[in-house]
């Protein structure tokens, strides 16, 4: 089950006063709050393991992150796994430089391995509106996987735009824009070793 750190209105708590400015990333008018802190990630990245070594142990599985987001995710996720898997990429498009995602999403990078018939669990840093992961998964179903699973780091489901559910799902976030561990703002903060709300 994700983890929601949860205050009574339902919201994941945001710790306070860590400001991000020892790693001199903060821009004019901005602040960084920690959401998670490196030991909770450690902790669900060592569940969500455990939970897709039960399912796919048998399975000789293709991993696919979705790039660039979810690669520090993924580096974390599959080193825990102890079965044979094989691993491939894919990057889609739709933020460009701002907060809110501009609906269009295209395919940059393409997977390079042959899914047909085999078990797919594709791996990504954070749902919200849904729209990229839909058009992911809908891209690699055409290639006609024996199945094809989900398995997301952060979810905003209060944020769907499409109807989108993962198999796999580390925490259910709070309602604000969040950076580090992968994540990032036009290409900031993906190298903070934890995740936090961007307060501008």
């Amino acid at each position: 089950m994700p983890v929601d750190i949860a205050e009574p209105e339902g919201k994941a708590l945001i710790l306070p006063g860590t400001i991000c400015k020892a790693y001199n990333l903060c821009m004019a008018k901005e602040d960084l709050s920690l959401v998670y802190d490196r030991d909770m990630i450690d902790a669900r990245v060592a569940t969500l393991a455990t939970e897709i070594t039960r399912e796919y142990k048998n399975l000789n599985p293709i991993l696919i992150s979705v790039l660039k987001g979810s690669v520090i995710f993924f580096s974390d996720l599959i080193r825990r796994l102890d079965f044979g898997i094989e691993l491939d990429f894919i990057r889609l498009a739709s933020y460009g430089p701002h907060t809110k995602t501009s609906g269009e999403v295209n395919i940059i990078y393409d997977v390079t391995l042959d899914i047909e018939g085999r078990h797919v669990l594709l791996v990504e840093d954070i749902i919200d509106t849904g729209l990229t992961v839909k058009k992911a998964l809908d891209h690699l179903n055409k290639r006609g996987p024996a199945s094809i699973k989900l398995c997301v780091l952060i979810d905003k489901p209060w944020q769907r735009l499409t109807p989108v559910e993962a198999a796999y799902t580390g925490f259910t976030a709070p309602d604000r824009f969040l950076v580090g561990y992968g994540l990032d703002y036009a290409e900031r903060y993906r190298n903070l070793p934890e995740i936090y709300a961007l307060e501008k």
